[in-house]
């Protein structure tokens, strides 16, 4: 996670000093291990604990539960902002079902916070914008190649995809299986 600048939007600042620097950044890995365990309710001090820091530590950092879970939340994103643009070194087809690896990950810690946040959310509408301008040109890539269908626009890709990671399977096969027939569909015939 690139947390050294985080957007002007979110409205949180990372602290200048390095120990201060690794409180914060602590603070939002134990977070969003406790949301993916927990959802947007867990317990603060559970997460304080976790990133073994103070209570006051984590409310001089984030003044409420808004501003962790959206922090949490712009942090995700930008996995999946660094996740296309590593893909770039990769053949079209490659790097696009590299992304796409990316958004299935943010899709399981995206459920545990999408509950905690106002979906009238400024950052939350910023992140989804910025989520669509990552992966277009991943796909625009693998359609300018022929490997990916050209009827398809980003938007369709990650409702798709979103919908079937979003479903419950019995197992771990059967949502791999399940979720290489979406990504199949979306390969140019």
């Amino acid at each position: 996670m690139n947390t050294a600048e985080l957007p002007a939007w979110t409205g949180v600042q990372r602290p200048q000093r390095a120990d201060a620097r690794r409180n914060f950044d602590a603070l939002i890995a134990a977070a969003r291990d406790a949301f993916a365990e927990h959802g947007a309710g867990a317990s603060l001090e559970d997460i304080a604990r976790r990133a073994e820091v103070g209570i006051g530590t984590l409310y001089r950092n984030f003044p409420t539960r808004d501003a962790l879970v959206e922090t949490v939340y712009v942090a995700e994103v930008e996995r999946l902002i660094e996740a296309a643009e590593r893909s770039e070194a990769l053949e079209p087809w490659a790097a696009l079902e590299y992304w796409l690896d990316a958004f299935v990950a943010y899709i399981g810690t995206k459920r545990a916070l999408v509950e905690g946040i106002n979906r009238e959310s400024p950052v939350l509408a910023a992140c989804r914008r910025t989520m669509y301008e990552a992966g277009e040109p991943v796909l625009r890539r693998a359609q300018a190649a022929g490997v990916a269908r050209d009827d398809v626009a980003i938007e369709d890709v990650v409702r798709l995809i979103a919908g079937v990671a979003a479903v419950q399977f019995p197992d771990p096969e059967q949502r791999e299986r399940v979720l290489g027939l979406a990504v199949d569909g979306i390969r140019a015939r």
